[in-house]
């Protein structure tokens, strides 16, 4: 069964935002002209355009959880993803302030889809990827079935999608890494600013016709 239904062309590199709505958002931040929409089935929006680097860009929402993000990194990968930053907003657990950037060096999977899809404890993002990404911290951060965080986990942070994501790009075969910000007030495209441009930057051009 299919959960995203496309209704434009897979660009081989996309940024991956877990709320539809900072999806959205992206589309007004890193692209000069209107994407096209890319999928709207399951509430799941996606989007895709030729980005302000001259190169084609998909921005698809993974929804809430592990297992929408496996599911979407999965079917992405099967329409023709290469690889993938994914972005969204995470809960401080030690050092970063509310609305800081975190790179991610190492994924700590305590959630249960990563660990379905036979990952390790500790998921590392390509580091290629993880290197040209751009934020105000680096270091470790978890993920979790729910939003409650476990005082012996040894991490910055932690949200619930980003083993998840590199569990199922690691199944792939593909590269990806996460950046992060830290949950505060700031609206949705306020956070695709601070998130999207610098993951866009990381991903660098693709030749892939849109």
């Amino acid at each position: 069964m299919a959960h995203l239904l496309p209704t434009a062309a897979l660009a081989e590199r996309a940024l991956l935002p877990d709320d539809p709505g900072q999806a959205l958002g992206l589309t007004r931040v890193l692209f000069g002209e209107t994407p096209r929409m890319f999928n709207h089935h399951r509430g799941l929006w996606g989007y895709t355009g030729v980005a302000l680097d001259g190169a084609p860009l998909t921005v698809q929402s993974t929804g809430i959880g592990g297992p929408s993000a496996a599911i979407v990194v999965t079917e992405l990968h099967a329409l023709g993803l290469r690889r993938a930053v994914r972005i969204g907003r995470a809960w401080a657990l030690d050092g970063p302030d509310p609305g800081q950037t975190v790179v991610a060096t190492a994924v700590l999977a305590h959630d249960g889809t990563s660990r379905a899809l036979g990952a390790p404890e500790r998921l590392h993002p390509d580091p290629v990827l993880a290197a040209a990404l751009r934020g105000e911290h680096r270091g470790a951060v978890a993920s979790a079935d729910i939003p409650q965080a476990d005082a012996r986990w040894e991490a910055m942070a932690f949200d619930l999608e980003s083993a998840a994501v590199l569990a199922a790009a690691r199944r792939a075969g593909i590269p990806a890494a996460c950046l992060l910000a830290i949950e505060d007030s700031s609206e949705p495209e306020q956070v695709a600013e601070r998130l999207g441009r610098p993951a866009l930057a990381a991903l660098g051009p693709t030749t892939t016709k849109v």
